[in-house]
């Protein structure tokens, strides 16, 4: 296992454009076994060859830029879902409405009957059905 560590010093080694490369790789190649069009198997092996030539780059700083841009794109879609887990994982004890004044996100515990909740962002006074 020695050799390795010493192959990969100076290397850029994995991130997560990397891991999504090699995902989309996977999923293409499964798509072209399942329905058996060469085109998907091309796409996936095009996929697996950049993310090779990423992890193995000696271009730590261009390696570690395209990254950084990969992360500020999927940066809200990823915050997006994890505002829905958050949600599912807390469905059983809260509900959830919007200000209808300033349209923000307020957290309210469940089973409390009818109550007047107040947004912290604006003291707009609404009544909701917990």
């Amino acid at each position: 296992m020695n050799w390795l560590t010493r192959f990969m010093m100076g290397r850029y080694g994995g991130d997560q454009l990397g891991i999504a490369l090699l995902l989309l790789s996977m999923i293409a190649n499964l798509i072209a076994s399942l329905t058996g069009y060469v085109f998907f198997a091309f796409i996936g092996y095009l996929l697996l060859g950049w993310c090779l030539y990423r992890m193995l780059s000696r271009d730590i700083y261009k390696r570690s830029m395209e990254n950084y841009k990969f992360t500020m794109l999927i940066s809200p879609i990823y915050t997006k879902m994890k505002r829905i887990g958050h949600r599912i994982k807390d469905a059983r004890t809260y509900r959830y409405f919007k200000c209808p004044q300033c349209k923000a996100t307020l957290r309210v515990p469940r089973g409390k009957g009818r109550i007047i909740i107040t947004c912290p962002k604006c003291r707009w006074e609404f009544t909701a059905r917990t």
